[in-house]
This record gives structure tokens, C-alpha cells and sequence, in this order.
């Protein structure tokens, strides 16, 4: 049998060809209906209340509507997105469902209700659980009846989940387990009827995954939260005080809880870029409703190149993420069919694949989180006071945006995940072949003396290249000289990420723009234009590359090793001779003429 092409991390070795990456262009007429419903639905029954009313909504005080959207959500199948028809939900593939988060986002914080239900409240039961365990839990879950939450952080573990203190012991008839802990910043947590819980059998040393529920006793709650965002969402502390779990409810292996957990996280990280990209839409949209509106010194502000500044970047930015998240859900998704047809059971298939593309969900998590965030910051400033005031909705899309950078694993956790699961992939299980990769480095070096380039971005994919050799150039060298002690520096290990995270993001914005020339039918000023949102993310992802390497280089090196590396970086990543003043006007003006990012 052949090799897969379907390996995550690869991008770093192999250069994609057009026909095997998805682009959002090639959705399905079905799929964009689920878009459009999800879309229509968030638009009356959530911003229908009004600004000030979304604005001052609050999990303890308005449980009663939270709970009346939450159930017309559930009617509308919104709850089932990502269990099996066979037990009452949507069975939607892995890339729809992250059409249907982005869409979700609209939502503000009910989006983090409806969003825990159908991934991280539900997920371990779908892809860990037993037959037996499906049939009793899903359909109340898919149908919106039992609302589901995942219990895994504790008062002294939250990145260190695997330190947690929560213990389940065996009863003496040996029919239950006794569980005993506390777990805190439980999203659903006021208002689930079944939990995930992650704790220690006896004196394991790594914890093991139970279904826990409500009616089962022993369970108190704390008080709703008081958060900076996404007040709507109910969030709160789980005391378990003699908590009697039947035996029958251990979800998968005993102390491969942490693995499950991680592997939920992936899904969990993927899905936030998705839903941060749908926020940087909608916020392109109220932007320029507002700005094109705003009239100072005689023309709406809108006019103005600092506007356009600002407007240009954070379209190319949610045009790249957007490209990465589809590109990486359709990979899960044929991971999946290939595990399928290779034997796999529906469970296993699930699960590998998934854990298949934790280095680009790890990237995608951080890079979508920071996007976020700085478009809700920029929108405040493009709004002056209005942005500062709760009439408008900004100030609270600022809040809301802001825990994305922190839940799913902060992004230091994240930047250091995507480089340990490079290393652990390319040295300890040798599934991505770095021997093959380093024979490319000199012809990536070479390349940059070849005055004869040419072709559709030709220029562009070179930098791409570039960014992928220096990668593996001073990751290498760090690596030969701080051996073991490489982990501990974490600095260096986050610069060395955001320069693996350029390479893939500005690939796949790329690879975007050359599958889109030539695919029958395109529009050419279509075309332009977003050809001009990849390169302008490409300026700014060499900008950040160049700083993430030179910062790495001084850190570890010194003499002739570091000169030779800076050297290098000067080389491989020299100026891009576009104009990004020109370009970020242009896709502003795109964004003003279509009244946001529409296509």
C-alpha cells in the first residue's frame, strides 16, 4: 500500500499540490445552507434582543432566556452538529461542522453555550464512548434535552491538567466508583445535566475519563462566575463530595484520561480559530458600516489611509486563517475515510484523526486567538468613543475575544505544543522524515541567487520555502547545542513556533489564491483581490518571522554560528518588494465596496 500523503506537520517537507488542498471556494450548496441557517438563526434570536440587551445578558440572572434560545437552538438541530444520525444528531463531516462554529460566533457568548454542547461536552462520548454509552447519552445531548460540559481543570491544574488532585475509588461491591474533587471554570457547568469528568482511579498517576451525571448525587455547584466576557455563558465551580459513578461509566481505558483530554483540546483549538475568523468578519462588517458613516473633516473616516490601514490587515488576516482552517478540516476528514477504509473502527478513526493534525490545530488556535482579539481592539479604535461605549456592542466584543487566547491551552502552552509535537514527531516516532526534509535546505538557500524566477507567485512560495528552511535550519542548530535543555527555553521554543506557524499559515493563503486561478470559473477581480490579501499576509508573516528568528539566534548563539545564522536570515527572508500601502487600500476598498468581507 502507498504511504499517506495525509501526515500532519508535512507541510513543513512537502510542497502541497493544488488539487489536494480544499479551499472554501469548493463548498457544497448543502453546506453553505447549514451556514446560512446557523447565520439566520444567531441574527434574530440573538441580536434581535438589541445591543444593551445582549450586552447586559448574564448566565445567573437570565438562565431563563439563555435556556429559551439554547432550546430553540436545539429544535433547529444545532445541538446534534457533531453526533451520528444513528443517535439523533446531524453527523456533520469535520469540516462543516467548523462552517458551522464560524457561523456560531455570531452568537457572542451564547456561541460558547451551544459551542461546549457540541464539541468538548460532547465529543468524548462520541468518539471515546462505548455503543452502550452512546445510546444513552447522545440522544438527549444531540436533541438539547441534557445540556453537556467537560470537568477537567482544577485550582492547581489547569496546563498541568495531569496534576489534578480529583480521586475515584472503587466501592467495596465493586458496582461503583466513588468520586471525590473539585473542578472549576466549567463552561454549562450551571445547567448540565451530564459532565466529563478527568480524574485519578486510586493512586494512578495519570487520570482516567468518566460520564458523570447531575441525578447521580453528590454534586454541588458554585456560584455563576463573574467574567470579563462572555457573561452569557454559564461558567462555574463542580464540587464532587462522595459522587457514586457506576462502574459501566469509565469512558474509554483506564489512565488514558489525559490523552483523551488532549485530543478533545485539538478539536476544541481548531474550532476557536473558526469561530474567531466568523468574529473578524463580523467585525469587518460593523466597521464598515460605521467608518463609511463617521464623517469627519468633510468624508467619512473610511477615506482615510489609517482606516484602511487597519481594514486591509485584518481582511488579509481572517482571509489566511480562513484558508488554514479548511484546508486542515478537510485533511481530518479524509484522515479519517483513509483510516476507515484501512480498518479502522468509527471511534479509532474519529480519534486519529484528529490527533493527526494537533501541530496545525495547535497553530491555528494561536494565530486565530491573536487575530481575534487585536480586530476587536482595532474596531474600538476605528469607532473612538462609540467603541468605548457598551450602545455600540465593540466594547464587549473586546471582552468576549479575549478568553479566546486563554481557554483550549493559553498560547505559550500552544506555541510549545506545535514545536514538541514537531520534535516528538521528527526524532522520536520518525513519522515525519527530517532526513528527506534537510536534503531541501541547500536548494531553498541556492534559490535565492536564481535571478530567472517566474510564474504565477513564484516569488511568494520561494519565501514560503524560505521560511519552512530556516525553521528546520535554527531549530536544528538550537537543537545541537541546548540538547534536553531545549524545552526549558522557552523562549526560544515560542520564537521558533511563530516561524512554523508563518510558513503554514502563508502557505495555505497561497496555495488558496494558485488553486483558485485555476479553477473554471473564477472571477479575475475576484481573483486579484485576494491574491493581494495573501501577499499582504505574507508581508507581515516575514516580518514576524525575521523577528521571531533573529530573537531565537541571539538567545542561543554566539561568534561565528550566530553570524552565520543572521546572515542567513538576511538571505532567506530579504525584503518582499510589494507596496503594503497600496495593497492594504485596495482590500480595504474591496471591503467598503461589498460592506465587509463578502465574496
Amino acid at each position: 500500500m502507498a504511504s499517506s500523503k495525509l501526515t500532519g506537520g508535512a507541510f513543513l517537507f512537502e510542497n502541497a499540490a493544488d488539487a489536494d488542498v480544499f479551499i472554501p471556494e469548493e463548498f457544497t450548496e448543502e453546506q453553505l445552507m447549514i451556514s446560512s441557517s446557523v447565520k439566520e438563526f444567531m441574527l434574530k434570536e440573538v441580536h434581535g434582543l438589541g445591543v444593551e440587551r445582549v450586552a447586559s445578558l448574564d448566565a445567573e440572572k437570565d438562565k431563563a432566556l439563555v435556556m429559551e434560545i439554547f432550546k430553540k437552538a436545539s429544535e433547529m438541530g444545532f445541538c446534534g452538529v457533531s453526533v451520528d444520525e444513528q443517535y439523533g444528531g446531524m453527523g456533520l463531516d469535520f469540516n462543516t461542522s467548523l462552517l458551522f462554529t464560524e457561523n456560531l460566533s455570531l452568537g457572542f457568548s451564547f456561541a460558547t453555550t451551544i459551542g461546549c454542547q457540541t464539541s468538548i461536552g460532547s465529543l468524548p462520548i462520541t468518539w471515546y464512548g462505548t455503543d452502550a454509552q452512546k445510546a444513552k447519552y447522545l440522544p438527549g445531548i444531540a436533541s438539547g434535552e441534557k445540556g453537556c460540559s467537560y470537568c477537567l481543570t482544577e485550582p492547581s491544574s489547569g496546563s498541568d491538567a495531569n496534576s489534578a488532585k480529583s480521586r475515584a475509588v472503587l466501592n467495596a461491591e465493586g458496582t461503583h466508583y466513588i468520586l471525590n474533587g473539585q473542578k472549576m471554570w466549567i463552561t454549562n457547568g450551571g445547567f448540565a445535566e451530564v459532565f466529563t469528568v478527568f480524574a485519578k482511579i486510586d493512586n494512578d498517576d495519570k487520570l482516567s475519563a468518566f460520564i458523570v451525571e447531575k441525578d447521580f448525587g453528590g454534586i454541588s455547584l458554585g456560584k455563576e462566575e463573574k467574567k470579563m466576557g462572555i457573561k452569557a455563558s454559564s461558567t462555574v465551580q463542580v464540587f464532587f463530595n462522595n459522587c457514586p459513578i457506576p462502574k459501566e461509566n469509565l469512558l474509554g481505558e483506564r489512565g488514558k484520561g489525559f490523552n483523551m483530554a488532549l485530543n478533545i483540546l485539538n478539536s476544541g483549538r481548531i474550532k476557536i480559530a473558526a469561530g474567531a475568523m466568523g468574529g473578524m468578519k463580523y467585525g469587518l462588517e460593523r466597521v464598515v458600516d460605521y467608518t463609511t458613516q463617521r464623517i469627519q473633516f468633510n468624508k467619512p473616516i473610511s477615506d482615510f489611509g489609517a482606516m484602511k490601514l487597519k481594514m486591509g490587515t485584518i481582511a488579509a488576516s481572517a482571509f489566511a486563517i480562513e484558508s488554514g482552517v479548511y484546508r486542515t478540516g478537510a485533511d481530518v476528514d479524509k484522515k479519517h475515510d483513509e483510516l476507515l477504509k484501512a480498518g479502522s473502527s468509527g471511534n479509532d478513526a474519529k480519534i486519529n484523526s484528529m490527533r493527526e493534525y494537533a501541530i496545525e490545530c495547535a497553530i491555528l488556535k494561536v494565530i486565530g486567538s491573536e487575530a481575534v482579539c487585536n480586530t476587536a481592539d482595532e474596531a474600538i479604535q476605528m469607532f473612538g468613543g462609540m467603541g468605548y461605549s457598551q450602545e455600540t456592542g465593540v466594547e464587549m466584543a473586546y471582552r468576549d475575544a479575549r478568553i479566546t487566547k486563554i481557554y483550549e491551552g493559553t498560547n505559550e502552552i500552544n506555541r510549545m505544543l506545535s514545536l514538541g509535537e514537531f520534535y516528538k514527531r521528527a526524532f522520536v516516532s520518525k513519522e515525519l522524515k527530517i532526513s528527506k526534509a534537510s536534503k531541501t535546505v541547500p536548494s531553498a538557500i541556492f534559490q535565492n541567487f536564481n535571478p530567472f524566477k517566474s510564474g504565477f507567485l513564484s516569488s511568494e512560495f520561494m519565501f514560503v520555502n524560505n521560511l519552512k528552511s530556516l525553521f528546520l535550519i535554527i531549530t536544528g542548530v538550537a537543537g545541537a547545542k541546548l540538547k534536553e535543555k531545549l524545552v526549558d527555553e522557552q523562549e526560544i521554543v515560542m520564537n521558533l513556533a511563530d516561524i512554523l506557524a508563518m510558513a503554514f499559515m502563508a502557505e495555505s493563503a497561497l496555495l488558496r489564491v494558485r488553486k483558485l486561478k485555476g479553477k473554471a470559473g473564477t472571477d479575475n477581480a475576484t481573483l486579484i483581490i485576494k491574491t493581494k490579501m495573501a501577499q499582504l499576509y505574507l508581508y507581515d508573516a516575514l516580518d514576524t518571522a525575521r523577528k521571531a528568528a533573529n530573537n531565537a539566534i541571539d538567545s542561543f548563539s554566539s561568534g561565528l554560528t550566530k553570524f552565520a545564522l543572521k546572515r542567513l536570515v538576511g538571505i532567506m527572508l530579504k525584503t518582499y518588494c510589494i507596496n503594503p500601502r497600496d495593497l492594504r487600500r485596495d482590500v480595504a476598498d474591496h471591503m467598503i465596496s461589498k460592506k465587509g468581507y463578502y465574496f
